[in-house]
């Protein structure tokens, strides 16, 4: 059985709300949460330690452009 945390769901809505794009979930372990975009890590809650703010997601994607 896949556990999706409510903090892992809530950054999936988030993406696809403002990018209008579909954002995969990918079953890890060990509480990692990283977020591969184009095979470059953008975010890493086990380098971090937390979860990233509302909207931080969106903010570090709009500095890649």
């Amino acid at each position: 059985m896949l556990f999706r945390s409510p903090h892992a769901t809530r950054l999936v809505a988030e993406l696809e709300d403002a990018l209008g794009t579909q954002a995969r979930m990918v079953e890890g372990g060990r509480g990692i949460f990283d977020v591969v975009v184009d095979g470059d890590l953008i975010f890493s809650k086990h380098q971090v330690g937390r979860f990233p703010k509302p909207g931080e997601l969106i903010k570090i994607l709009a500095s890649r452009t």
